[in-house]
């Protein structure tokens, strides 16, 4: 049996007619005869909606209760049974209520599809995984419903329901999307235009990327290599040296000029044992061109050319941009301009754009190498000693033998050559070279013992020998330099490697990093340097690691700028060239380190700034609430009072005193409830948190009612565990809320109070039967639910608000609750 196909309707926000587009493929397919059944579909109270899927057959939903309530899902079970050809499945990132089948109703779809039936449904771009934080950042909503993008990217079709802003908004006006009730609400928050506008650019962007897969991919099953000009692709071959900043902008510039280009920069790391590029020079081009909005690659290949042209080909590009240098056609030949013209040879339809750069890599000078040969001056001591022994010894040997011929006497003195070069290097092998030639000049060319030569060709055979050793001397020494280059770039390798995976793990902490450098280079001490830029002068430490850091860059064996007025320095030794260039290198990381702690520190105190203001303006809302109904009845009782000054009697006017004192008294307590919110959020309330007796609170609660308190019926079960809080704080907070319900419960209802332990936490729930019910009532606002909910956030807890759509109104305290006493202790505190 096949596996379903799925198709997806994929919509910016809520409105746009995800459901309708949904419905309206189901009749279609119900009119060519196709067997389609309505597994779940959400109207959310829309008439076009309903009226769409009339004359569809729906499969009935199931019913689940849930905390007293009951709530209807996606009959799966029903759905399989019925095994139509098609069924169509709304809200595809719905999550289904505890007691369903699976968890997520993408995973009833799973089983839709795995059982053969094609599903259509529908989602929104905020509910993908990949894309929750950037929604959360341009709404202020977090979504707590996601499906992974997998899930949607496996879809056969993906179809995007677009639709404006401004056409959106206008059906929300016009009743379309939600009831009138809350339309004012949504327009001024969640669909403003900016938002509306940024969440479509992400629709668009998600789907034109899963376009540009399927574009991808179907190229690389048909083995089509030509690019074909969907989109201006620029790819920028960067060869990894100082001075490519110039290249990369006027790069960036040229991507610019061309609507809907993308930027991808590359550079083609060769395995071929020549040098590599500066490792510092690239991770600045590197950040460059990320700052600069695009992507960089690194590839390796045997081939600089040939790897640019396979990586600009599977990336489908347009155009491929290189640097070329003002130089003399000989010295850009031995430099290696035949890479710019073997691309331009072989780029095919690609277009090629050379830009002139002064500051390239100048070409190779052909120079002897250092006197030691890069090599330590022991070897070459040792190399010239083992010479010194070895070609002697080799002599005797022959001279006593004398069967070998000259052929086979060279061939051996080659081998000694060779042997040098091994331990001493390209000099030591040059001496031996020329000594050997002489020692079979005088021992084994006719005549002997002498350095004369009866035959010209016994002259051509020595220059031979001596040509042949040379070579081979230098192609061992270069084969030990390229070896040792290895072993180097290898460590180099594994450094930058840990230090990003550190820098990737924890990027704030700065010392960590630090002590992998001061580890990797064997130093005393390392340490971050900021310049004083508020003074002009003088020099401190942001962060350093080892004894002795230095606090001045004068002060290091070793110093190199990671930014402007940001230096890392070193002390304990001085550093070579080759540990100079990974020592930059890791700045470069360090860098990157630092400009992530700065951000996350930023970010954390814009976020706290703005949580705080946001709570601010959320109290003073609140109190203006509160505090408004109270100070208009105390002013009408006053005028009340003066207006029939003279004919009131004293009855009268003491029950108009009575009002506006207990309307004063509610302004003094609401100024009551904000100067302890203030004190809650300065720290300056003591909360004093130990196990605590449920039923002792809960009776403190019903004597600081009084008469109020008999409208209060508690009903708790035998053995409940203590809760670990502060009693006081929470007997404040369940009278505040007992309080808070009596006002706005029912005439002759009273307040229902229940505990319960849940999962090793307790859980008081007081319920009241409210006279007016409205979706707005289900999280009460105002000063007093605010306090609440912050005292029990301070004692350990939190308070929630249910409301069962009906008239009942339930605030849920859940608190941990204490490890159960044993008998010694249950003896000991009784």
């Amino acid at each position: 049996m096949s596996r379903g196909r799925l198709r997806v309707y994929l919509g910016a926000a809520p409105g746009v007619g995800k459901s309708y587009a949904m419905l309206a493929e189901g009749q279609r397919r119900r009119g060519r005869g196709t067997d389609v059944v309505i597994g779940l579909v959400e109207p959310h109270g829309r008439r076009l909606t309903a009226q769409m899927a009339e004359g569809l057959e729906l499969v009935p939903r199931r019913t689940l209760a849930y905390r007293g309530r009951e709530f209807t899902e996606m009959d799966l079970g029903a759905v399989l049974a019925r095994r139509p050809q098609v069924a169509l499945v709304d809200e595809l990132a719905h999550t289904n209520v505890p007691g369903s089948r699976n968890e997520k109703r993408w995973q009833d779809v799973e089983e839709l599809l795995d059982a053969g039936i094609d599903v259509v449904s529908t989602l929104n771009i905020q509910h993908l995984a990949s894309l929750n934080d950037v929604v959360e950042q341009i709404t202020g909503v977090r979504q707590a419903e996601v499906i992974p993008d997998e899930v949607v990217r496996r879809a056969e079709q993906v179809e995007l329901v677009d639709m404006t802003p401004e056409a959106l908004r206008r059906r929300m006006v016009h009743g379309n999307v939600y009831p009138p009730d809350r339309i004012d609400v949504a327009l001024t928050h969640y669909f403003r235009p900016g938002n509306l506008t940024a969440l479509r650019e992400l629709a668009l962007l998600w789907v034109a990327d899963r376009v540009e897969e399927g574009l991808r991919r179907y190229r690389v099953e048909h083995g089509i290599e030509t690019p074909w000009e969907t989109t201006e692709r620029i790819v920028l071959g960067l060869a990894g040296v100082q001075g490519e900043e110039s290249l990369v902008r006027r790069t960036a510039r040229i991507a610019e000029r061309t609507p809907g280009s993308e930027l991808v920069a590359v550079h083609v790391a060769c395995n071929d044992g020549r040098a590599g590029a500066d490792t510092a020079a690239l991770a600045g081009s590197r950040a460059l061109v990320e700052s600069l909005g695009g992507r960089f690659h690194q590839v390796v290949g045997e081939d600089v050319a040939e790897g640019l042209l396979q990586f600009a080909r599977a990336e489908n590009a347009t155009q491929i941009v290189l640097g070329g240098s003002r130089r003399g056609r000989l010295r850009g030949l031995l430099a290696g301009d035949q890479v710019v013209t073997k691309v331009v040879r072989q780029a095919g339809r690609i277009d090629v754009h050379i830009l002139t750069h002064d500051r390239m890599a100048r070409g190779p000078v052909v120079t002897l190498p250092p006197l030691t040969g890069g090599l330590s001056p022991a070897r070459v001591v040792r190399g010239v000693a083992l010479a010194a022994v070895l070609l002697p010894v080799l002599t005797l040997l022959l001279v006593s033998v004398r069967g070998f011929g000259l052929a086979g006497e060279l061939l051996l003195y080659v081998l000694a050559v060779v042997a040098t070069a091994l331990v001493g290097g390209v000099y030591p092998a040059l001496l031996a070279a020329f000594v050997a030639a002489g020692l079979a000049d005088y021992f084994f060319v006719q005549p002997l013992y002498s350095l004369a030569f009866a035959h010209v060709g016994d002259v051509v055979v020595l220059l031979v020998f001596v040509i042949v050793a040379l070579l081979v001397s230098g192609v061992v020494e270069r084969l030990v330099h390229r070896v040792r280059e290895a072993e180097r770039a290898s460590v180099e390798v594994a450094t930058l490697a840990d230090l990003a995976t550190g820098a990737l793990r924890g990027q704030d902490d700065l010392p960590a990093l630090l002590e992998r450098v001061r580890e990797t280079f064997g130093l005393a001490a390392v340490s971050l340097l900021e310049q004083d830029r508020a003074r002009g002068r003088g020099w401190f430490v942001v962060a350093s690691a080892g004894r002795g850091a230095p606090e001045r860059p004068e002060a290091a064996d070793a110093e190199v700028a990671v930014s402007e007025g940001v230096v890392l320095a070193g002390r304990g030794r001085p550093l070579d060239a080759g540990d100079r260039r990974v020592f930059r290198a890791c700045a470069t990381q360090v860098a990157a380190g630092l400009e992530s702690h700065m951000r996350r520190q930023q970010a954390t105190e814009a976020g706290e700034r703005t949580a705080a203001d946001r709570r601010r303006a959320e109290v003073l809302q609140a109190a203006a609430r509160d505090l408004k109904p109270e100070v208009a009845m105390a002013r009408r009782m006053v005028e009340q009072l003066r207006d029939g000054e003279g004919r009131r009697t004293a009855e009268e006017r003491g029950a108009l005193c009575d009002g506006a004192e207990h309307a004063l008294d509610r302004v003094s307590g609401v100024i009551g409830d904000l100067l302890d919110l203030s004190r809650l959020h300065t720290g300056g309330l003591d909360v004093l948190l130990r196990p605590v007796d449920v039923d002792e609170v809960l009776a403190t609660v019903i004597d600081d009612l009084g008469p109020g308190g008999h409208e209060v019926v508690v009903r708790l079960p035998d053995g409940l565990p203590d809760v670990v809080t502060d009693a006081s704080l929470l007997t404040r907070v369940i009278a505040n809320l007992v309080a808070h319900l009596l006002r706005c419960r029912s005439t002759g209802n009273p307040v229902l109070i229940d505990a319960l332990p849940v999962d090793g936490r307790m859980e008081i729930r007081l319920t009241s039967r409210r006279a007016v019910t409205s979706e707005a009532e289900t999280a009460p606002t105002g000063l007093v639910p605010r306090l609440c909910t912050d005292l029990t956030e301070a004692i350990g807890g939190n308070l929630r608000w249910e409301g069962n759509g009906t008239c009942e109104l339930t605030a849920v305290l859940d608190l941990p609750a204490a490890r159960p006493l044993s008998g010694a202790d249950r003896s000991e505190r009784d």
